[in-house]
């Protein structure tokens, strides 16, 4: 697992052990950076559920601002501020050892790109969707990787499906402020 391009490109990321884990493979994650190549710079990130942080890492690579790293293993926090330091990218974040849903339920920080891929078949998307959708600035984008086939909810508060990508078994489903609903 790697950077693939900016800053940081070409550095190898740790990753967590065991079976429970899958990183995003380079495919979907190239493809993921595609859909939003012109959104990135300047932008505040959030990596939930991050594991090892690759998503946010490759933001803050490619010229976001800051990104805000949350996940509730001790193990993966760790990895993630190794990768952190390893890229030098650590100055432009915060690694955060939380429940996803107590961090979003209290967060004063609002964001522009949200990364979700949380473990599969658990519904946590579906639980941690319309939480996400709190802490959106206008104009933001949230991208969720799921199992293809997972059912995921069209509206979640002003934000709809924008589009939905299938890689294999697994899907993107990203989410765009719904122009039909107004803001808050």
């Amino acid at each position: 697992m790697r950077v693939i391009t900016g800053s940081a490109r070409g550095r190898v990321l740790k990753t967590l052990e065991g079976e429970d884990v899958r990183p995003t493979t380079d495919r979907v994650k190239e493809a993921i950076f595609s859909i939003i190549q012109f959104e990135i710079e300047g932008r505040e990130v959030l990596d939930l559920f991050a594991g090892s942080g690759q998503l946010g890492i490759e933001a803050l690579s490619r010229g976001a601002a800051y990104s805000t790293f949350v996940d509730l293993n001790k193990d993966a926090v760790s990895v993630i501020k190794s990768n952190l330091l390893a890229t030098g990218l650590h100055r432009n974040s915060a690694v955060l050892q939380s429940d996803a849903f107590a961090f979003l339920r209290n967060s004063k920080k609002k964001f522009d790109i949200v990364f979700m891929d949380p473990p599969y078949s658990k519904g946590l998307l579906q639980k941690a969707l319309p939480l996400v959708a709190d802490v959106m600035n206008d104009g933001g984008v949230i991208i969720c990787e799921h199992p293809y086939g997972e059912e995921m909810p069209q509206n979640v508060g002003r934000f709809s499906i924008y589009r939905e990508y299938k890689y294999s078994k697994l899907a993107l489903t990203v989410y765009r402020l719904d122009e039909g609903v107004d803001a808050k």
